[in-house]
C-alpha cells in the first residue's frame, strides 16, 4: 500500500457551500487534516494536526454516500497528502462536480483539469503572504477561482495591485474577496470595490451567517 492509498481525514459531512460561485448549493465536504501554514485568522485550526488515517477507497465511498452533486476537498491543506490528487480524479469520474480549496502554497499543476480549483492568495494581514506560490497563477484557467481574505485597507490595496498586475479577472472564472470575520466590515469592502470598479465578487461566509461563526461541521 502506498502513501496515496491512505488519507488522513478530519471530517466528512454534508452542508451547503458557504463560499465561491457555488455558494448556497448542497455540498459534501471532505476535510483533510494537516496544514503547513498558520494564517493569523484561520477559522479551522483544529485541522492543523490529528485526524483519522483511512483507506482512500473508504473516503471516496463515504463522500459519494451523501449523494450531493457537489463535493469539495478542503482542509487543512489537501495537497499536502499524496492521496488528494487521485481522490479528486476519482470523484470526477464518479460524475460529481468537484471543488478543491487550497492555500496556494502547494503546486496545483497536477490536479485533474475537471476540478474547479479555488486557490487562495495570502494577503499580508494573514502573516503568511511569503508562502504564496506565484508560479501557480500560470496554471489557473477559466474553471478556477482565486480567493483573497482581507483584514484591513492595506490588504485591500495589496489585493487590488495583485489582481491588476496578474490580470486575474481575465484569467479565472471569479476573483473572490472576503473579510476576516469580525475584523473588516463588509460594508467598507463593498464601498472600496465600487469606488475602484474592481472586477471581483465580494463574498461573505454564508455558513457563518446561518450558524454561529464558531460552529464546526456545517
Amino acid at each position: 500500500m502506498t502513501a496515496a492509498d491512505q488519507i488522513r481525514i478530519h471530517e466528512i459531512y454534508e452542508s451547503i457551500q458557504g463560499e465561491s460561485t457555488f455558494a448556497g448549493l448542497p455540498c459534501t465536504f471532505v476535510r483533510l487534516s494537516r496544514c503547513n501554514l498558520r494564517c493569523r485568522w484561520c477559522d479551522t485550526p483544529q485541522a492543523f494536526e490529528g485526524g483519522t488515517q483511512l483507506p482512500r477507497a473508504e473516503v471516496l465511498e463515504k463522500a459519494l454516500s451523501f449523494g450531493t452533486p457537489l463535493v469539495e476537498l478542503t482542509g487543512g491543506e489537501p495537497l499536502l497528502q499524496a492521496g488528494a490528487i487521485p481522490l479528486l480524479r476519482e470523484l470526477c469520474e464518479a460524475g460529481r462536480t468537484v471543488l478543491l480549496e487550497t492555500s496556494g502554497e502547494r503546486d496545483i499543476s497536477g490536479v485533474d483539469p475537471r476540478v474547479h480549483r479555488i486557490m487562495d492568495l495570502k494577503a499580508p494581514g494573514s502573516d503568511e503572504s511569503h508562502g504564496n506560490r506565484w508560479e501557480n497563477i500560470e496554471h489557473l484557467t477559466q474553471r478556477d477561482e482565486v480567493k483573497i481574505v482581507l483584514a484591513d485597507r492595506a490588504d485591500y490595496d495589496w489585493a487590488k495591485a495583485v489582481i491588476e498586475r496578474h490580470r486575474l479577472a481575465d484569467r479565472v472564472n471569479a476573483v473572490l474577496l472576503s473579510c476576516v470575520w469580525g475584523e473588516l466590515d463588509p460594508k467598507d469592502l463593498v464601498q472600496w470595490v465600487l469606488e475602484d470598479q474592481l472586477p471581483v465578487r465580494v463574498q461573505i461566509q454564508m455558513h457563518k451567517v446561518i450558524w454561529d461563526a464558531e460552529t464546526q461541521g456545517v
